[in-house]
């Protein structure tokens, strides 16, 4: 394994059920399998990298994620093509999820990137990009 490449991320969620049916949907959309289950939480692996959702214990709940503050401000995954990001698109808006900055979709990241942005349930934003042209 080359070293630096990134093993896992985890990430505390305030409710794992509505956490789970997000990522879970969209993670198969990228070729992620569940990996691990557990009454509190899931991960998800792609190649020998996988992402983790636990369910945040309840006296930690008391003040929500904001992904302003310090700690992570969101993830990105990269799209196979301009026609992946806006197939993505699509499907996000049939299941309800609000697009971010769909004023500037989908060059909200500047003219050569190519995105579309989205929200988990916490609030974490979510960008899926296209390669540059």
């Amino acid at each position: 394994m080359p070293e630096g490449l990134l093993h896992h991320v985890e990430i505390y969620v305030s409710d794992i059920k509505k956490s789970t049916e997000f990522w879970g949907w969209f993670l198969k959309e990228l070729g992620y399998h569940s990996y691990q289950k557990w009454d509190k939480g899931e991960s998800w692996k792609l190649g020998d990298t996988y992402l983790v959702f636990v369910q945040t214990e309840e006296r930690y709940l008391d003040e929500p994620y904001h992904r302003c503050r310090t700690g992570l401000n969101h993830l990105a995954f990269h799209a196979a093509s301009r026609a992946r990001v806006d197939e993505m698109t699509e499907k996000l808006k049939e299941k309800g999820i609000t697009i971010l900055y769909e004023h500037l979709h989908p060059l909200a990241g500047g003219e050569d990137y190519y995105a579309v942005f989205f929200e988990d349930p916490d609030r974490i934003k979510v960008e899926f990009v296209a390669p540059p042209l």
